[in-house]
């Protein structure tokens, strides 16, 4: 699986970017789809995925990011509103098969990996 992602950059807070993240190589409908993202000087950090028609998020973005999917085109988005200084990153879209829901947070779960974006929120 291949994983070409784009749509980050500079933002002022309480602004929106939108991130895609087109994928090839595999069934598009078979993968799990999540996003990620790394601060400097953190640790890699769930941010959201999309698994057999449903989505789930870090607590701190719920309500703000919303992810989502177009089969056709093979991509899956991100749409970042309010956006807070706290959400600058490099933001990673990633791609994997697990079954297990549990394990839908955890980087372990996808093995596939697109470069890095960066988001930057300036307050």
């Amino acid at each position: 699986v291949q994983l070409q992602a784009s749509g980050g950059g500079l933002v002022q807070a309480g602004g929106s970017l939108r991130l895609s993240c087109a994928a090839s190589g595999r069934n598009f409908n078979n993968l799990n789809m999540g996003w990620f993202r790394q601060a400097p000087g953190k640790e890699r950090e769930f941010v959201a995925a999309y698994k057999r028609g449903s989505t789930y998020y870090l607590d701190s973005v719920k309500g703000r990011f919303t992810i989502s999917r177009d089969s056709a085109k093979n991509t899956v988005y991100l749409q970042m509103n309010s956006l807070k200084p706290e959400d600058t990153a490099v933001y990673y879209c990633a791609a994997g098969t697990t079954q297990i829901t549990s394990t839908i947070r955890n980087h372990l779960s996808y093995p596939y990996w697109g470069q890095g974006t960066q988001v930057t929120v300036s307050s």
